[in-house]
């Protein structure tokens, strides 16, 4: 197995390419760079694993979330379970299934801009949108979005905003439950 070192990036410009669940790397880079995929070149030794090693020693496989196109309209086949679970917190399942949802929905994500608590908005199309709606909101990209959400807000707020999304965005109750059990 090979290792290389790679800035954050690239690796998000690799995980952004990604066609299907579970393509490598290798076919990624192969395909990005022109090169023969790995079923029809010319080569008799199986083709390494790529792992890649980010900024503070976190290894990350590029095993990339998914492609920017939905064929099924369904976020399941785009949530990479192993990338979520290697998130270290609460806060990065929550990006990582939201950036899931808008790459699957984009052209209709900006309607979660209407999910609203009591007080505060929890998402925008900017950070000083949310900033202004409320102290303290923390608020984050959603990662390859053009959209904000508040991050400063327990695991169980999250799991309700899921929830709305969700309905927001078409699922039915079921999906809607493991959307955000996903968290």
């Amino acid at each position: 197995m090979k290792n290389i070192e790679i800035d954050e990036e690239l690796y998000h410009h690799i995980a952004s390419n990604t066609q299907y669940i579970g393509e490598s790397a290798s076919s990624i880079l192969r395909r990005l760079i022109n090169l023969p995929d790995e079923a029809t070149a010319e080569v008799i030794a199986e083709p390494a694993a790529v792992i890649v090693e980010v900024e503070e020693t976190e290894v990350v496989a590029v095993e990339a979330p998914a492609p920017t196109v939905d064929t099924n309209g369904s976020v399941f086949n785009y949530i990479n379970k192993e990338e979520l679970a290697m998130q270290r917190g609460a806060v990065g399942r929550f990006l990582l299934i939201l950036a899931a949802l808008y790459r699957v929905h984009n052209q209709q994500f900006s309607t979660v801009c209407n999910i609203r608590g009591r007080d505060r908005l929890y998402f925008a199309g900017s950070e000083a949108e949310l900033s202004a709606s409320g102290s303290s909101t923390k608020p984050r990209q959603i990662p390859d979005s053009p959209f904000w959400v508040i991050t400063n807000s327990n695991t169980t707020r999250k799991k309700m905003m899921l929830t709305e999304v969700g309905r927001t965005l078409g699922y039915n109750e079921q999906d809607v439950e493991d959307i955000r059990d996903l968290l």
